[in-house]
């Protein structure tokens, strides 16, 4: 699992960030498995990255935060939002994050299709959001794209301005081009270009496997 330059970075480009680093062997260590699944595109794989066990972890949720609100901020996204439920725990660390430095960064919640009862919402979280608003969507594995395009399209149903495109692992199968065909491109911290090193086998489930970016807090949209 190697690192995935930005946009216009060059491949060469090393993450500065030692936090970089720290969030990969946590990632081997807790979320990768080597190992046969089928993964939710339907596609067989023979290995699995569960990005909950890292992004639910103490440790995990706070390199998290860290690292995406360097990324959102130059984006100048004003609240981040992703499908559940992978994106949950990290949009979550985002935004405490960015209040922790006194940023108003809110977070929002999009579900695969809205509820059929109470307020019938399929975003959880409008109510700190405004029309026009620009956003960042952040998955935790990128594989052909198809929930975090269902999700931009959420977004953009809400009147939100999809601004910019995260995730913690980019598996490399299609999903990137599948963005790009839609104009949105990708940024993810990870990518699998090899296997990771010192992957460990597992017959079961991974162990528990210069912009207006952010606003100060207490602003108006």
């Amino acid at each position: 699992m190697d690192q995935r330059p930005c946009a216009g970075e060059r491949t060469s480009t090393a993450e500065p960030n030692p936090d970089w680093e720290t969030l990969r062997q946590l990632l081997l260590a807790r979320s990768y498995a080597k190992k046969k699944v089928v993964l939710t595109s339907g596609r067989e794989s023979d290995f699995y990255v569960d990005c909950r066990q890292t992004t639910l972890h103490g440790q995990g949720a706070r390199l998290v935060g860290r690292l995406f609100l360097d990324r959102v901020r130059r984006s100048g996204a004003r609240a981040v939002g992703g499908p559940t439920l992978g994106a949950d725990p990290m949009i979550t660390a985002i935004s405490l994050t960015a209040a922790l430095e006194g940023l108003d960064l809110p977070a929002f919640i999009i579900r695969k299709a809205a509820k059929d009862h109470g307020m019938a919402n399929r975003i959880e979280g409008m109510g700190n959001l405004a029309p026009g608003m620009k956003v960042a969507i952040v998955e935790d594995v990128v594989t052909t794209a198809a929930s975090t395009l269902s999700a931009i399209e959420a977004a953009q149903e809400a009147k939100l301005d999809v601004v910019q495109v995260l995730c913690l692992v980019d598996r490399e199968e299609g999903g990137r081009e599948n963005l790009a065909a839609r104009g949105f491109s990708l940024d993810a911290l990870y990518a699998r270009r090899s296997a990771p090193p010192r992957a460990r086998s597992a017959p079961s489930p991974p162990r528990s496997s210069p912009s207006p970016a952010p606003r100060p807090a207490g602003r108006s949209s």
